[in-house]
């Protein structure tokens, strides 16, 4: 018996080229055109659900266009293995702020104060589904549909370093940003990115954005540079920028830097279930025998 088996066929270059462009240009037209829509007067708000919608879009239109197939190929299904991932996603994300932020607290490098503006009621759980919105629209648009058909010819490393990269710069405009915030939120990026590789669905790494963007402001930080004020708490720091981060938060201190590092660790050794994913690993056509 002769054994002919083939490889899985390389995607034309041009082809990757232009999905992804069109990608992020059906992105950036769809956001505009529903940041328009939605006109809540409330920019934070607009801007999460605008970014949530177009990444959703964007990704089913190239799906439907190149793949013909649905939104669950970039990694959504619903499945035993989707919940563990997102669940040990979650304890990762909240594990690591408070890895970050309890230290101080014992310590007395920080405490806790009553903040100078009290929350309307419900502030809350609004902020909770804010959050939500943000970390699922974000993975979707970065780990999504142009992020997972670009590992194969750019290959993985190269593929996460240059999207993470890109996680950063988009976080540029955000108000107090540092060159520091930024290296830190790259390795956020660049964790997200590999998370997907361990599991080979956006259900790890969106449980790690979400657990991480969820618990900071529940301790009364600023979030990226944004401050939340959801608890009627702050945190005030005796301890000096290098540590608090400053103005834009937690996120620009050597403590996140830290923590950082021990999120690859978990995510590195945590028992996780790995996909089937289509477009990341294509199937080898089947083997032909000839006698």
């Amino acid at each position: 018996m002769h054994e002919d088996i083939s490889m899985p066929r390389q995607k034309d270059p041009v082809r990757i080229a232009v999905s992804v462009s069109v990608y992020v240009v059906t992105f950036w037209a769809a956001q505009a055109v529903f940041y328009s829509m939605l006109g809540t007067a409330r920019a934070l708000v607009d801007v999460t659900l605008s970014t949530l919608l177009a990444a959703l879009f964007a990704n089913w239109l190239a799906l439907r266009v190149y793949e013909n197939r649905g939104l669950a190929a970039i990694g959504l299904a619903a499945n035993r293995a989707a919940a563990g991932n997102a669940v040990a996603g979650l304890a990762g994300g909240i594990g690591a702020a408070c890895l970050v932020l309890g230290p101080p607290l014992l310590t007395g490098a920080a405490h806790l104060a009553r903040a100078a503006e009290q929350p309307a009621v419900g502030a809350i759980p609004f902020a909770i589904l804010m959050l939500a919105a943000g970390s699922l629209g974000e993975e979707m648009l970065f780990h999504g549909y142009a992020f997972q058909i670009l590992l194969r010819p750019l290959g993985p490393y190269a593929t996460v370093l240059a999207v993470g990269a890109v996680f950063a710069l988009m976080h540029g405009s955000n108000p107090h940003a540092t060159w520091f915030g930024l290296a830190n939120t790259a390795g956020f990026g660049i964790l997200f990115g590999y998370a997907f590789l361990r599991s080979r669905d956006l259900w790890l790494p969106i449980g790690l954005h979400f657990g991480w963007n969820c618990t900071l402001p529940l301790f009364g930080v600023n979030l990226s540079g944004l401050k939340m004020g959801v608890t009627g708490h702050e945190m005030v720091w005796t301890a000096g920028a290098l540590w608090s981060g400053g103005e834009y938060g937690p996120e620009a201190s050597v403590l996140t830097s830290a923590v950082l590092l021990l999120l690859f660790v978990y995510i590195a050794k945590a028992p996780l279930g790995r996909q089937t994913h289509l477009l990341a690993d294509p199937p080898a056509e089947k083997a032909l025998c000839e006698p």
